[in-house]
């Protein structure tokens, strides 16, 4: 594409996005950086002409090229409560803690600059004010801002390669101080020493902190989980510190200050949008009708569970995308079941062991002919079919649960199908049908699990088998307590006793 035509259409598809779905002013010029960069592109749309015709990775050089010999310097943003004043702005106005710095003579006061055409005599017999008002100028600076509460008097004690001499002032009051209270000039001496070395100490570091070993604590077996959920199960094999930190220290994150609508609570809002449908509205309106009534309880349910009108409107649009699809599917799921149930909660013994395991189903079917299936709303994308055999377990321990006779209703029941329904931008049903046993299966190796972790040898390692190392999503809840970052996920863990 010629280059004329391709920074046209970059500009026109840049501005767009930035523009928003709403329309408006564009956001990508704001600020010095937007500045900068509409200078830049717009010189280069002057000079597009000469530049002939490049493919999209030679123009994503080109602009590589033009933008790394550009730079925006951000101005520093003082402390609100710190003020950096000349004298002029110092003399009008007051402050708690006073610092009066550049007390060396030539600085201040300042030398008087000298006059290349009239001498002192001459400037005198002139009318002309003589260059020593300015240093009584100063000295009357240095008074009054003196007179403050809390004053510090410092000055550098080198310029460049030489001694600096200091200011007269600070001289005269020095000897001042040393004939009529020579013990309030030692102490404020020893009160500037503190602050010297205050910041000496900024400068060198101490002595170099050890880094932190991989942490596997090992508490006693009576302070062990006795209860975890099914969705628990995978962080006890991927990340065994963060069942330790939850369930033995106790230890649950804080929601920030102003809760902003992520993706947690975006899940729990569409699950509650589906079960108060399923169990409230799906009978009691006309199949034809579903889709309008749908949509109404969208509105509803977001409403109450969304204070955020531009996180509703996304929301309440993800929805709408996959309204009809999700219905047609219901429509056929219950085409073979006699009842339906959903958000069922269950607790099961596990064989073996002193824990309960806990799991929530969010969608039951029974079958006409007794068995049952179990769907688990997924608002992301599915756990692929590796990660459900070895790390994520939560359908085959549900469907355990379900023919132990752990949810009522509907009670127990063999479990003829298992899947996930996921609800995210391309909507997707991925069932299966669990082999003989495997439901079984899935609870002895459970139980040998909390067996193991039931040892009062065996430690609650951290990021055992995570499933991202780098990046902002591969970061968890408890790595800062685990301090993590100190130490490389290929060290094997420190096991050390606790409580």
């Amino acid at each position: 594409m010629p280059l004329t035509d391709r920074v046209s259409r970059h500009l026109a598809l840049a501005e767009a996005a930035a523009s928003g779905p709403g329309g408006g002013d564009s956001a990508l010029w704001q600020a010095e950086a937007g500045a900068e960069a509409r200078r830049a592109m717009d010189e280069l749309a002057v000079e597009a002409g000469a530049g002939g015709t490049l493919d999209a990775a030679e123009y994503l050089g080109l602009l590589g090229t033009l933008f790394a010999g550009r730079e925006v310097r951000e101005p520093v943003r003082a402390d609100p409560r710190v003020m950096i004043w000349g004298t002029l702005e110092a003399r009008v106005q007051g402050a708690d803690l006073v610092i009066l710095s550049g007390l060396n003579e030539g600085t201040w006061p300042d030398a008087p600059p000298p006059d290349p055409w009239m001498n002192r005599r001459m400037r005198q017999d002139a009318g002309l004010l003589l260059p020593e008002r300015r240093i009584g100028l100063s000295a009357h600076d240095f008074q009054q801002a003196i007179a403050a509460p809390e004053v510090v008097l410092t000055r550098a004690a080198r310029d460049g390669e030489a001694e600096a001499v200091p200011s007269r002032w600070l001289n005269r009051l020095t000897t001042l101080l040393k004939g009529i209270a020579p013990g309030e000039l030692e102490a404020m001496r020893e009160r500037g020493a503190a602050r010297l070395a205050q910041a000496a100490a900024l400068e060198h570091p101490g002595p170099p902190v050890p880094r932190a070993p991989r942490p596997a604590p090992r508490p006693p077996a009576a302070a062990r989980p006795r209860r975890i959920s099914v969705t628990e199960v995978q962080d006890l094999i991927r990340d065994p510190y963060a069942v330790y930190a939850r369930r033995v220290l106790g230890l649950a994150p804080l929601d920030p200050l102003h809760r902003p609508p992520d993706a947690r609570l975006r899940g729990s809002a569409l699950h509650r949008v589906l079960e108060v449908f399923l169990t409230r509205d799906w009978d009691s309106v006309a199949p034809a009708d579903r889709a309008a009534a749908f949509r109404r309880t969208v509105a509803e349910v977001l409403a109450a569970e969304a204070p955020w009108p531009a996180a509703r409107a996304v929301w309440a649009a993800r929805l709408d995308r996959v309204a009809d699809w999700w219905l047609a599917g219901e429509a056929a799921r219950q085409a073979g079941e006699v009842a339906r149930y959903a958000e069922v909660k269950g607790t099961l013994d596990v064989p073996g062991t002193p824990v309960v395991l806990s799991g929530k189903a969010d969608r039951i079917g029974v079958l006409a002919d007794g068995g049952a299936t179990i769907h688990d709303y997924k608002t992301g994308n599915p756990p692929s079919a590796k990660q459900q055999k070895h790390f994520d377990l939560q359908l085959p321990l549900l469907a355990a649960m379900a023919e132990a006779g752990a949810f009522a209703p509907p009670g127990a029941a063999p479990v003829a199908k298992v899947g996930y329904i996921g609800l995210g931008a391309t909507p997707t049903v991925e069932e299966t049908a669990p082999a003989p046993g495997e439901a079984q299966a899935a609870l002895a190796g459970l139980s040998r699990l909390l067996t193991a972790f039931g040892d009062p040898g065996q430690g609650y390692l951290s990021r055992r088998a995570v499933d991202r190392e780098q990046g902002a999503e591969a970061a968890r809840d408890y790595d800062h307590l685990a301090r993590f970052g100190e130490w490389e996920a290929t060290e094997p863990g420190r096991g050390e006793d606790v409580g």
